[in-house]
């Protein structure tokens, strides 16, 4: 990743534990259920990050870590979730870090479509303009979710939809890429790893 991320232990997904139990689905073969995140050193930070979610100091914490994060890489993006995924009542406090680093721009890709729709879509609220949210198929070369404007797809055995992931062509990285973040793109396909 070309910048800063925040993470969660993949077991504490709520859909992606149910799509990792799924043959063919995107979470069946996760990279964040194996090797280096298996340590107890990382399950327990990753579990004591999932405490403090409604921690009332959370939201500030989260912004001085991006500005750190921001300085350190020497950039302007931030990426939710590269491991784990969004989990119930914590969007309005991503909305409020978002609003808080209006000079970074923000992608959190999820495959929970029922808080998607629970807390934004049904609210009636409007995620802040630096804040790309792409919510995910859940079966590799399925079809991108119909209930959400950004979203993403994986493909193994059919073509690319829409914009394909250039990383296996640059080595598995992104290099200057950040599609993830454009909103003009409404689906990113990432291919089969």
């Amino acid at each position: 990743m070309p910048c800063g991320s925040y993470s969660l232990s993949a077991f504490d997904c709520v859909t992606g534990s149910k799509l990792a139990k799924i043959e063919g689905s995107v979470c069946n073969k996760c990279y964040a259920r194996r090797g280096n995140y298996l340590y107890k050193k990382y399950r327990n930070t990753a579990t004591r990050k999932l405490n403090n979610i409604n921690n009332p100091q959370w939201v500030e914490a989260m912004v001085k870590l991006i500005q750190i994060q921001a300085l350190e890489n020497d950039t302007n993006y931030f990426r939710w979730f590269d491991s784990g995924d969004l989990q119930k009542g914590m969007i309005k406090n991503i909305f409020k870090v978002c609003e808080l680093t209006p000079h970074i721009r923000h992608w959190l890709p999820t495959h929970e479509a029922k808080i998607i729709k629970d807390e934004i879509i049904k609210l009636g609220e409007k995620p802040p303009s630096n804040l790309i949210i792409r919510l995910s198929a859940g079966m590799v070369d399925d079809a991108p979710p119909k209930s959400w404007t950004h979203t993403s797809t994986v493909h193994k055995y059919q073509n690319a939809i829409g914009f394909e992931c250039i990383a296996k062509y640059q080595e598995n990285k992104c290099l200057d890429c950040r599609a993830c973040w454009d909103s003009n793109i409404k689906n990113i396909s990432y291919g089969y790893h």
